[in-house]
């Protein structure tokens, strides 16, 4: 099992996801705030920054990082998306690489994230939700 999260509705309508481990985050469906599939894109997002890092740092040296934009095609009909675009850019102009360096940083990142990220792992697939309804009273 991963780690247990949950979320809990605030007074104004928005919300507060939590973790066991004291992570905090404030979504909703209001202007400022990250609705639910905004999260998934920075999931996604976040998980490739995680997974290039090593690389990019490697390479670039300590504190380097890329800048990745998510975006998707929203069906409207079915309330899902069907895909994902992801752009992974980094800014290597003040490293000085030849095109050849610049061409094994891009495999080195691409390798780390289709190793390392687990949400593009599980977005590739397709991946049950058992949901359980408990209503106490």
């Amino acid at each position: 099992m991963g780690k247990r999260l949950w979320v809990e509705r605030n007074k104004d309508g928005s919300w507060d996801a939590f973790s066991d481990d004291g992570a905090h985050i404030k979504f909703g469906k209001d202007r400022g705030q990250f609705t639910p599939g905004d999260l998934m894109k920075i999931a996604l997002a976040g998980c490739a920054a995680l997974s290039s890092q090593f690389a990019i740092e490697h390479t670039l040296g300590e504190g380097k990082g890329a800048r990745i934009v998510v975006d998707g095609t929203y069906d409207a009909d079915n309330d899902a998306y069907i895909n994902f675009n992801e752009q992974v850019v980094v800014d290597a102009s003040d490293a000085g690489l030849s095109d050849e360096d610049a061409d094994k940083l891009k495999e080195r990142i691409t390798r780390h994230i289709d190793k390392g990220c687990t949400v593009k792992h599980t977005y590739v697939q397709e991946t049950p939700v058992r949901m359980e309804v408990t209503i106490k009273h």
